[in-house]
């Protein structure tokens, strides 16, 4: 690690010194000093894997004697050094394949890669180089019969015997880890299910725990490009193993809302771009309810009972677009159904993945403080591995350690939310305002016009797809619509501090049958608020409003996710969901706004305002305007109950 942080130092500094980098055009952001040595880092460790790793291929027979191709990544000396595993399922390709390239990078971080392990990835079944058919988010079985009665759990199970046992194998210490990031941070939590006592540590990292609520659904709304683009290559057909992938789709224009509007309602996908060949998005249009489909792919249920001896390290992103709530509900699962086992967490302020590439200081426009990632790297995700397979002792770890925004510092606790965390209602009120006083006069209601021929757009940006950065955007822009509703406090005399889930109470009329309902919550700048050097220019961080959390609620799922039902034309109608976690400190001089509205485009589908029984075959017919109401009278208080840390 010494010559890795030498070469970095070296490399940072003739970079910032080099004439040539100084003439170059600023692209924004601007490297930080950590950004530059985390580079140099990395190409030092490429250098530093070709030079003290031995690569092996191998087809692992699962016990229905399908093969998984799996390879593995053995220090030179492993002959004589019995080193633990770390093993990584993925259905994102393990390559390079058959040939004396090497990965670039292996493992969690820098830091254990110098600490030394054997390294083992694998295609999971029906991806790429492994034999067998790929279901997506396969359903887990609490018990299992015969040799053709198998899921994830006994393909991890099985992988984990033949690491151990067979005579190809490196030696090793018997001691095993998992993790992974995303669909692979899924397959270590199903991982978890295998039961195996040699599965010492496990990391699952923004792990999916519910289709209906990961990746493509918040509340019951549809998260249109984040689907569409990813199933309309990762969801082609693989007919045998290959070594590479499918090409990744070309919408023909950067303008994802313009591409989406052209698409018109979502029947038409598939008629015009996907042609039959994307098996799953036609069974998500055919389950639109949370019926037998989606329970079925819910792995909460089945995280109880796990092996005592396996300490979990569940990781996420506050700025994590996609799996903010399996991160979250992975955690809280196992933590309740598994009492006295060994259960952490660790939520920072990243997007998704951002923990293990990069530095972590920016997201979009707004800076977390220097190298939220390295520290986590070094000082939690390193040390929890070595505590339980090298040290064979428990890792001394917070159960929670946390990142709080605003004030841009690591904070830990025995649990999460905070036991200290008290409900407080922050109250609507008429005239624009918000505070923690409950409404007793003034108008009853606000109300805009929602047409879903001109959504409002989730994101200034020009893209085609779901940006990473749009959990930081400034919300200036939909602020200045008439068809957001936007409430804040007066300027703070006094830090907020709000750690933990919020739960919205809209009340609500429409002179439509359904309707979407996002809130979104802000952190409004002081005007005189300093630039970021680092940033564009453009970027003016006066009266910026900051998104800190964001939900979405699909109005006809209000009592039952499973039975969903129209609005009465006109009647208020109470309507609560769950805005997800956060933790986030509003400082004295800024405010905290809310903006309510109905339309988040492209992000979320069009709601057709009409309700129709299968929301996704909705006509152009049936999508039509509506007028909605928001009302914060004394005996109809919209309001938001929040964890406020004292």
């Amino acid at each position: 690690m010494k010559l890795t942080l030498l070469l970095a130092a070296l490399l940072g500094a003739a970079a910032a010194a080099s004439p040539a980098h100084a003439q170059t055009p600023a692209s924004y952001p601007l490297p930080s000093e950590a950004d530059r040595a985390q580079l140099a880092i990395t190409m030092a460790d490429t250098l530093y894997i070709q030079q003290h790793y031995k690569k092996s291929e191998f087809q692992i027979a699962m016990r229905d004697g399908v093969k998984l191709y799996t390879i593995i990544y053995a220090p030179l000396d492993a002959d004589k050094v019995r080193y633990p595993v770390m093993l990584n399922r993925t259905p994102y390709a393990i390559g390079p394949y058959k040939s004396d390239k090497m990965k670039k990078n292996l493992g969690p971080s820098s830091t254990m890669l110098h600490e030394g392990y054997i390294f083992a990835y694998q295609d999971v079944r029906g991806r790429y180089m492994s034999e067998g058919q790929f279901v997506d988010v396969r359903p887990e079985k609490d018990t299992h019969t015969g040799k053709t009665d198998i899921d994830e759990s006994t393909d991890t199970f099985d992988t984990i015997e033949w690491l151990l046992k067979n005579k190809q194998a490196p030696k090793n210490n018997g001691r095993i880890g998992q993790w992974g990031i995303s669909y692979p941070g899924y397959y270590t939590a199903t991982g978890l299910l295998a039961r195996h006592p040699a599965l010492k540590a496990a990391s699952p990292q923004a792990p999916i725990a519910d289709w209906f609520w990961d990746d493509f659904h918040h509340n019951g709304a549809f998260f249109l490009p984040h689907a569409f683009n990813f199933l309309a290559s990762f969801g082609l057909p693989r007919p045998q193993p290959t070594p590479t992938g499918n090409p990744s789709f070309k919408h023909g224009t950067p303008d994802g809302y313009d591409f989406f509007m052209k698409m018109g309602p979502l029947k038409n996908a598939d008629a015009r771009y996907y042609k039959g060949q994307v098996t799953l998005w036609n069974e998500m249009m055919q389950h639109p309810n949370y019926d037998d489909y989606w329970k079925a792919r819910d792995l909460r249920p089945h995280l109880k009972n796990l092996q005592r001896g396996t300490a979990v390290l569940t990781v996420g992103g506050f700025n994590d677009a996609e799996d903010l709530f399996g991160a979250l509900n992975i955690y809280k699962s196992i933590e309740k159904q598994n009492p006295g086992l060994r259960n952490g967490l660790v939520m920072g302020p990243w997007v998704h993945g951002g923990w293990a590439r990069g530095t972590g200081e920016l997201v979009g426009n707004v800076a977390y403080g220097p190298a939220p990632s390295l520290h986590y790297q070094q000082e939690i995700e390193a040390p929890f591995f070595k505590a339980y397979l090298k040290d064979n002792k428990p890792a001394a770890l917070p159960e929670a350690t946390v990142f709080e925004g605003g004030t841009n510092q690591w904070r830990t606790f025995d649990a999460w939310p905070p036991k200290p965390a008290q409900d407080k209602v922050l109250y609507f009120q008429p005239g624009g305002k918000i505070s923690f006083e409950k409404p007793t006069s003034g108008t009853e209601f606000d109300q805009f016009l929602s047409d879903p021929a001109h959504p409002v757009p989730f994101t200034e940006a020009t893209a085609t797809g779901m940006t990473r950065e749009y959990m930081t955007d400034d919300q200036r822009f939909a602020s200045r619509r008439p068809d957001v509703l936007t409430y804040q406090t007066d300027a703070l005399t006094a830090p907020l501090t709000l750690a933990g889930p919020i739960e919205a109470l809209l009340q609500v009329a429409t002179t439509g049958s359904d309707a979407d309902w996002v809130v979104k919550i802000i952190d409004v700048y002081p005007d005189d608020a300093p630039d970021n050097p680092r940033l564009n220019p453009a970027v003016r961080l006066g009266g910026y409003q900051q998104l800190v959390r964001s939900e979405v609620m699909r109005g006809r799922f209000r009592n039952s996710f499973s039975k969903p039902e129209p609005f009465v034309p006109g009647q208020v109608t109470p309507v609560p969901f769950t805005v997800q976690d956060l933790m986030h400190t509003f400082r004295p001089g800024h405010r905290l706004m809310v903006q309510v509205q109905s339309t988040w485009f492209p992000l979320v589908d069009r709601n057709p305002q009409k309700y129709v029984d299968n929301i996704y075959e909705a006509s152009e017919a049936d999508f039509q305007t509506a007028t909605h109401r928001l009302y914060h009278s004394p005996a109809q208080a919209s309001q938001l109950v929040m964890k406020v840390l004292p």
